[in-house]
């Protein structure tokens, strides 16, 4: 698979506490450069972000992130308001409490009332994988697909683990036809990322590929 087509499935990712808006810009910059699928950036930036790029790239943010045990309520709050100032696509965390606790019901109205939110705009769902066993990983799968989001994402890459081969083809097999996947955090690598994309990945938000890829180019460029 061609560098430039791996790209183009990645969310260019900067969520990191420190992010400055000369490293969000530079990311958009990079972002239109590369031709990746978004740049996923902090709720706080998604206005600057969206007035800098236009029509350009899609900007994609987090929600109730990173720990997802926000109330229904803020986190629909926060999805409004993000949609309002221009984002394009929303990553959302679920309660993993509630799925622990076995309140499905629970987790999938809140599903659908960010989904409804959204409209047309892309509702990806974080589960954060390394925290659940796999009983609860498809259990998820059916979850999201029952609730009618656009993709389930296996990580938000600030807890204990990211994305692992296993957990993306296992998604895959569990999740209903119009749910895509989205691999994120640990992804190192074009070697990851297409290992990712074969097994039945869509997206993949790293902030490291981009990196790759210019230092293939100065390379090249000697």
């Amino acid at each position: 698979m061609k560098r430039e087509e791996i790209l183009s499935h990645c969310d260019h990712t900067l969520l990191a506490v420190t992010a400055t808006w000369e490293e969000i810009r530079a990311i958009c910059d990079d972002g239109i450069q590369y031709g990746t699928a978004s740049v996923c950036i902090p709720p706080s930036y998604v206005k600057k972000a969206k007035e800098y790029v236009g029509d350009k790239l899609a900007i994609c943010t987090v929600i109730g992130f990173p720990n997802g045990y926000n109330t229904t309520a803020v986190k629909l709050f926060e999805t409004k308001d993000a949609l309002e100032g221009g984002a394009d696509e929303i990553d959302m965390v679920i309660n993993i409490g509630a799925l622990k606790d076995g309140r499905y019901d629970e987790i999938g109205a809140e599903i659908r009332a960010l989904k409804e939110a959204c409209g047309e705009k892309i509702l990806k769902v974080i589960i954060e994988t390394c925290l659940l066993t796999e009983e609860e990983k498809i259990r998820m799968c059916h979850i999201v697909t029952e609730a009618g989001a656009d993709y389930i994402k296996t990580s938000t890459g600030f807890s204990t683990g990211g994305a692992t081969p296993a957990d993306v083809a296992l998604m895959a097999q569990n999740v209903g036809k119009d749910i895509r996947v989205k691999a994120a955090g640990g992804i190192s690598d074009f070697a990851d990322a297409e290992e990712f994309l074969s097994l039945g990945a869509d997206r993949l938000g790293t902030s490291r590929l981009v990196k790759a890829m210019k230092q293939i180019n100065d390379k090249e460029s000697y």
